[in-house]
Parts: structure tokens; C-alpha cells; sequence
């Protein structure tokens, strides 16, 4: 008789829930805040105080029709659409350079009829996510993966080169979805580090050049905010952090917010959330976060094919990398970039995105198997 106990394989289609429920959840908490950190905003440019709550819940609308579309059909239909999409969100980067509607000095959006618009950028990350497991699900022998990852490297750099013209923190983001990708997936540690090394050369001779110089001024802003004009957003969202204290002032009472802090609602929202819910309430949202980012990896580890598991490891780094450089930018522990907090930040085709991306991940999680 054995004494080891078998693993019992159910024949059931799996859903995670779990999963699902967390983006709920954080949905539910970023609508919350957004409401209370733009109504002041809002109705003073506007008359309206729910103005970016309800482009918000459009916005999120539309990403749970893409998710539903996503869960609904069998992800492997996304395999075969993937270079169409990549190719598509290429060539939409490389026109809104030429046609695209500029904001604070630089084009990344296009206009549809004058009222809706979105940032092709946002398509490049999951467009690049499905093409890498596509490539790597292709070449599923280890041997072939080590022969064809500098090919792939140009599949990265190729967006990454479109969008660093006019948004050089998104560029780094996709580059870096793309890198971990690959890393993961090849093991040729070399290559990476000399990949790495070209990557950060490339980054300090873009800042070195005379038009773009103001990118090389964040670094100097971020080591001594107080000394520059331009350090004013930074210090009072600092000032938001420290002033929320353990337990925060309560939802509804920061004074930050009431134009200390510009733009609170999309990237230096963060330190609203600190203000308002203090050090606990923030620590909060960071564990739905980790336990969202936990799920996806679940699914990753699990999922039946390569496909499967690099989306869902792509969308896992996408979220992972936003959350990062989002806390880390509003606590001035990088220097200041343009870079959303997933699922609460104001935002259009971001979180569109954001949900359609999460929704692919549960489209996987139908092929699991679950052991018990």
C-alpha cells in the first residue's frame, strides 16, 4: 500500500474568481478616490464634480466589455491575431507623431470625432505582450528560444524606438515588459546584461541632447526638489504623505488636493490616498495589489501552454511595473515621470486597457486544471 498521497486531477473548468474579485475591488476603491481627490478640480473647470468619475466609469465600462469579450472567447484566437495587432499598434504610435493631438508639449493621442481619444501606447504594451508569447510559444524548444532572442529584442525595441519619441517613461516601460519577457524565457544571461548596458547608454545620450535636455532636469529636480521651480509638485505630494499620519485625515479631507498638488487625480494620486487614508489605508491598497499580481502568477505557473503563461506573466509585469514606479515617482524615490497607478488613476485607455489585459489573464484561467 503507498503511503504518499496522489494527486487528484479535476475535470472541471476552472475560473478564478480570486482573481476577478481583487480588480473588482481595487476598481471599486480607485473610483472612490478619484471622486474625492478631482471633485474640487473638477467643478472648478468644469461645474461638474463628478466630470472625471464619470469619464472614469465610461472608460472602465468599456474595459469590462473587452474583459467579458476576452473571458467569453478561447485565448489561443489571440494568438493568431497577434502580429496583426502589433503591427497595427506600430504603425498607430508611428502616426501620432505626425497626427496626433499634442498636450503639454507632446502628441500621444488621436482623436476619434472629436469627443473620445486614447493613447496608442497603451496598445503597444499589450500588443507587444501577446506577440512575445506568440514568438516564444512558436519557439517552445529551449534551444530555438536561445537562437532567436535577438530577433526578438527587435520585435521590443521597434515600439519602444516609436513611443520614446514623444513619451520616453512609456517607452522605458515597454522595453522593460519586454526585457523581463525574454529574460524569463532564454538563458542567456549575457546577452542581457550587454542588452541592459546599450539600453542605459541609449537612455543617458537621449538625455544628453540639446531639445530633450529637460529629461536630463528631472534627475537634478528629483536630488534636491527644494532648490527648483519645478520641484513644486514633488514637495507638496511629499507634503500629502506626511501629513496623512497612521490612520490619515479621513476620506473626503485632504488639503493637498485642493490645487497643492496638479493633476492629483492621475499620476500623484498616491499621495492623496496617503493623505486622506494615512500609512494604513495605503498599505491596503499595496496588498490588493500584491495579491492581484499573485493571481496572475498562479495563472502563469499553471496555465496549460507557453501562450498562456507568458500573457499572463506579461500582464503580471505590465501591473507590477506601474505600481513600482508609480509609488516610487510620488515618494520621490525615482525621479518625477509620467506613470499611472493601475486601476485608480484617471485615465482613459489606460485602464481600458488595464481591464481588457486582466481579462485575457482569466481567459487562460479557463484552461486550468486544478490539483488538490
Amino acid at each position: 500500500m503507498e503511503n504518499e498521497k496522489k494527486k487528484i486531477v479535476l475535470n472541471l473548468k476552472y475560473f478564478d474568481y480570486s482573481l476577478l474579485f481583487f480588480l473588482i475591488v481595487l476598481l471599486g476603491v480607485g473610483l472612490v478616490m478619484l471622486y474625492s481627490t478631482s471633485a474640487y478640480r473638477a467643478t472648478l473647470s468644469f461645474g461638474d464634480g463628478t466630470y472625471y468619475l464619470k469619464r472614469q466609469l465610461i472608460s472602465s465600462a468599456l474595459g469590462f466589455f473587452a474583459l467579458f469579450f476576452c473571458i467569453l472567447v478561447d485565448y489561443h484566437l489571440f494568438e493568431k491575431l497577434a502580429w496583426p495587432i502589433y503591427l497595427a499598434s506600430v504603425f498607430l504610435c508611428v502616426f501620432v507623431i505626425f497626427g496626433g493631438r499634442e498636450s503639454h508639449g507632446q502628441s500621444r493621442w488621436i482623436d476619434i470625432g472629436g469627443k473620445f481619444s486614447f493613447q496608442p501606447s497603451e496598445i503597444a504594451k499589450v500588443a507587444l505582450i501577446l506577440v512575445l508569447a506568440a514568438i516564444i510559444q512558436k519557439y517552445s524548444g529551449a534551444l530555438k528560444i536561445e537562437k532567436s532572442v535577438m530577433k526578438m529584442f527587435i520585435v521590443v525595441f521597434v515600439p519602444t524606438a516609436a513611443v520614446a519619441v514623444n513619451n520616453l517613461s512609456t517607452a522605458i516601460i515597454i522595453f522593460a515588459i519586454g526585457f523581463i519577457m525574454l529574460f524569463i524565457a532564454s538563458r542567456k544571461s549575457r546577452l542581457f546584461f550587454l542588452v541592459a548596458g546599450f539600453g542605459a547608454a541609449g537612455l543617458a545620450i537621449t538625455m544628453l541632447i540639446p531639445q530633450l535636455a529637460y529629461r536630463f532636469d528631472r534627475i537634478k529636480i528629483w536630488r534636491d526638489p527644494e532648490k527648483y521651480d519645478e520641484g513644486y509638485q514633488t514637495l507638496q505630494g511629499l507634503y500629502a504623505i506626511g501629513s496623512g499620519g497612521l490612520f490619515g485625515k479621513g476620506l473626503g479631507e485632504s488639503i493637498q488636493k485642493m490645487g497643492s498638488v496638479p493633476e492629483a487625480q492621475n499620476d500623484m494620486i498616491f499621495s492623496i490616498i496617503c493623505e486622506e487614508l494615512g500609512l494604513f489605508g495605503a498599505i491596503c491598497i499595496i496588498i490588493l495589489y500584491i495579491l492581484l499580481l499573485w493571481r496572475c502568477l498562479f495563472i502563469a505557473i499553471h496555465a496549460r501552454d507557453l501562450f498562456g503563461s507568458y500573457v499572463a506573466l506579461g500582464v503580471m509585469i505590465h501591473i507590477s511595473l506601474h505600481v513600482i514606479l508609480n509609488i516610487a515617482v510620488v515618494t520621490n524615490t525615482l525621479p518625477n515621470t509620467g506613470v499611472t497607478l493601475p486601476f485608480i488613476s484617471y485615465g482613459g485607455s489606460s485602464i481600458a486597457i488595464l481591464i481588457a489585459e486582466v481579462g485575457l489573464v482569466l481567459s487562460v484561467s479557463k484552461g486550468i486544471q486544478p490539483e488538490v
